[in-house]
């Protein structure tokens, strides 16, 4: 079977469960349609395929935190973000409100408190602001402009008491400067972006096809920082359950509690799901079975003896 007809397959087959809650911690996320079903898959060539509600938006999230991470790399290499922010997995959930490793350092990027770290150094140069830089990044990964969600900011800052916890306890550590006001909404910020499954498919894509978004031809990041970044959401873009998705799934991953689910097959292609029924892990329910299957049909996990279909084979 082709890919379209595949995903139209799960979509079919997927629509109706029902299974799992939307994130109410934050209560701009729990307005949302329950029941919204997206999947885009892009090709390392900029070929998008997609089914279900690929128009509707949703904001990124901690789906956002593999991208920062990714600037603040180009901004100060990694010796220098390694020195504040580890890249061992901590086994605990996203936003445990801190646990440093014996450096003093968040365990890595992609819990709540290495992100906010991360997010801290990014600067902007004499034409920008932060937040501006920010936006343009991520933007630049899904090749259009991206637009901030105003009420999902807000709800961050209103319902953001855990993140505020974090903040001060890295302050109190000396991984925040004086500046934890600002660094902590720029976090809020980055996390309150709207996209589509299409623009999630697409910044994975330019991650798949050696950091250079595909359409517009602009590079993101630079080939030894894009090996971090995929390495980091292999071990860690799960949370929790990053060793489960590893075995299970084995490519690398990202999700946000907004129902995103980003997976990168390297080489190839980057899938995305939307789904805002979560697990009890905060991960898309719907989004992990889709994945699921589609590395199980097409080969995919990296340490399969089997050779992953060719983009010949699946389109």
């Amino acid at each position: 079977m082709k890919l379209k007809q595949e995903l139209q397959s799960l979509y079919d087959k997927y629509k109706n469960d029902r299974s799992g809650q939307v994130n109410n911690s934050i209560p701009a996320l729990s307005q949302v349609n329950p029941d919204a079903f997206a999947i885009s898959i892009a090709m390392a060539n900029g070929k998008v395929i997609e089914v279900g509600d690929t128009t509707t938006n949703f904001t990124i999230q901690s789906i956002s935190k593999p991208f920062i991470y990714g600037l603040a790399l180009e901004q100060y290499g990694n010796d220098f973000v390694e020195s504040k922010v580890g890249i061992e997995p901590t086994g605990e959930d996203f936003d445990t409100v801190i646990k440093l490793d014996d450096q003093g350092r968040p365990y890595n990027p992609m819990v709540n408190s290495g992100a906010i770290a991360t997010t801290s150094l990014i600067n902007a140069d004499t034409k920008k602001t932060r937040d501006e830089e920010v936006l343009s990044c991520l933007s630049n990964y899904a090749g259009r402009k991206l637009r901030l969600h105003t009420p999902t900011f807000k709800s961050e800052k209103d319902a953001g008491d855990k993140n505020y916890a974090i903040a001060h306890l890295l302050k109190h550590h000396q991984i925040l400067g004086k500046n934890l006001k600002s660094d902590l909404e720029l976090y809020f910020q980055q996390c309150s972006v709207n996209v589509t499954t299409t623009d999630l498919a697409m910044m994975g894509a330019t991650l798949v096809n050696n950091g250079i978004n595909p359409l517009t031809k602009k590079e993101c990041v630079s080939p030894t920082n894009l090996r971090h970044i995929l390495s980091i959401i292999l071990t860690c873009g799960m949370y929790n359950y990053s060793g489960e998705w590893v075995f299970d799934i084995g490519v690398p991953a990202k999700s946000g509690v907004s129902g995103g689910i980003l997976m990168i097959v390297p080489g190839l292609m980057a899938i995305s799901v939307y789904s805002p029924r979560l697990d009890k892990r905060g991960n898309s329910i719907r989004g992990i079975k889709v994945c699921e299957e589609l590395s199980r049909i097409y080969n995919l996990h990296i340490l399969d003896n089997s050779s992953p279909k060719t983009p010949a084979e699946i389109l």
